[in-house]
């Protein structure tokens, strides 16, 4: 039986695996590396963050976003997006130095077995683990208004569907969403030869200003501070103090992870998308109907006017809603007792992610109610990696020899969850 079974190879998944490996902890890895970065990003996207707040997280800082770069002769500067690519590519690079071999096997049921937990897969033999940690990504979370929900198959897709928007050269798409995801998906379409048009129920589209200069004058520093998810004292917060935010009523919690850093474009995409994609702003779709081969959306103005909007496709790039109901690998038993934060529509979590059934632990979108937006963001796989193995270490007690015993790596303790008491 396994210390610890991670299921998801995303900037978590290899993150936590990176420092249970260094703790010493007999850890396997399942799923597809980088699968959500490979498989449902269109080619030709740039990577929104900073290229140093973007690091998956080992112990001691080590293997960053910089030294890949550095080491294949790339370019990586405050201010220069980094391509979508280059960033799998980092992932890929980190999980063969950092963490046990990845089984790329699809996890289909995590059920409590005695002590521990049964693990089963669509492609070999159950695995058993005294603790589990879920870094599913965002996939499972796909929000597809109801509006659009209804539509028959080729009619509408989720943005996050397509690694090749090739296919609609020629062809009129709407484009409904006005965050990164919606406006880079419509600039892309119009490059690629396709004629989009971008639906938002926002009045006005913002868009990120060009970042600060990292070496500034003191007072301006202290005025607007860096951080891994941007400027200034709020974003700073978000993203250094996920344990104060923790610390919040659950209602104001939910309400921040839901609205802080809210939907917005990149500087660098903003001629790009003004240029060549039209926008209808504060326009709702109240209808979407099939209307022979094409897509044929009703939609309210502001002024409460009815515009009619005939195309061939929809791409609603809606986002993710984190929502345990939809975690459906997730035994539905399990489900069911696990407490729940504000809402009910996520676990409560320890300090150290751990769930209110012992040993499960969770990451990424669905802890963003508990430990505030930087959990929607690449940026929290380093705060999360350590209090979740420093967690899994405290579960497991005396089964885990302490940091320092021969045979096994050290780590560094967080908050003193690492100390086993023997």
């Amino acid at each position: 039986m396994d210390d610890l079974v991670v299921v998801g190879a995303g900037p978590y998944g290899l993150s936590i695996a990176a420092h249970a490996a260094a703790a010493g902890l007999d850890v396997r890895v399942l799923g597809r590396p980088m699968a959500s970065w490979r498989d449902h990003m269109p080619e030709g996207m740039y990577l929104k963050s900073e290229p140093w707040s973007s690091n998956l997280s080992a112990p001691g800082g080590r293997l960053t976003l910089a030294e890949y770069c550095e080491d294949h002769g790339i370019r990586a500067e405050h201010g220069s997006p980094l391509p979508i690519g280059t960033f799998t590519g980092y992932g890929l690079w980190f999980a063969r130095r950092a963490v046990p071999a990845v089984e790329e096997r699809t996890v289909t049921r995590v059920t409590p077995h005695g002590a521990g937990f049964r693990i089963a897969t669509a492609d070999g033999p159950d695995l058993f683990a005294r603790t589990v940690a879920l870094a599913t990504g965002v996939m499972p979370f796909v929000n597809l208004p109801g509006t659009l929900a209804g539509l028959p198959p080729g009619h509408c897709s989720h943005s996050s569907d397509h690694r090749d928007l090739c296919r609609f050269a020629g062809q009129d798409v709407a484009v409904v969403g006005a965050g990164q995801a919606a406006l880079e998906t419509a600039a892309l379409l119009a490059e690629l030869g396709a004629r989009p048009t971008l639906v938002a129920r926002r009045h006005r589209i913002s868009w990120n200003t060009v970042p600060q200069p990292l070496d500034r004058p003191p007072l301006r520093a202290l005025r607007e501070p860096h951080s891994g998810l941007g400027t200034g004292w709020r974003s700073w917060v978000w993203s250094e103090l996920p344990w104060a935010v923790r610390r919040l009523p659950a209602r104001t919690r939910e309400r921040i992870a839901a609205g802080a850093l809210g939907p917005a474009g990149a500087w660098w995409l903003r001629e790009r998308f003004e240029r060549q994609v039209p926008a209808l702003l504060g326009h709702t779709v109240h209808r979407a109907v099939p209307a022979g081969a094409r897509t044929r959306l009703g939609l309210t103005s502001a002024a409460g006017e009815t515009v009619v909007l005939d195309v061939a496709h929809v791409v609603a790039a809606t986002g993710f809603t984190p929502d345990l109901g939809r975690l459906e690998l997730l035994d539905a038993g399990l489900r069911e007792v696990l407490r729940r934060t504000g809402t009910g529509r996520t676990p409560e979590l320890s300090g150290c992610f751990e769930s209110s059934y012992p040993g499960l632990f969770f990451a990424g979108l669905l802890t963003a109610p508990s430990f505030g937006p930087s959990m929607r963001f690449v940026h929290g796989a380093g705060f999360t990696a350590g209090k979740l193995v420093g967690g899994v270490r405290r579960r497991l007690g005396a089964r885990v020899p302490p940091p320092g015993a021969p045979g096994r790596r050290s780590v560094d303790d967080q908050d003193g969850l690492s100390t086993v008491k023997r």
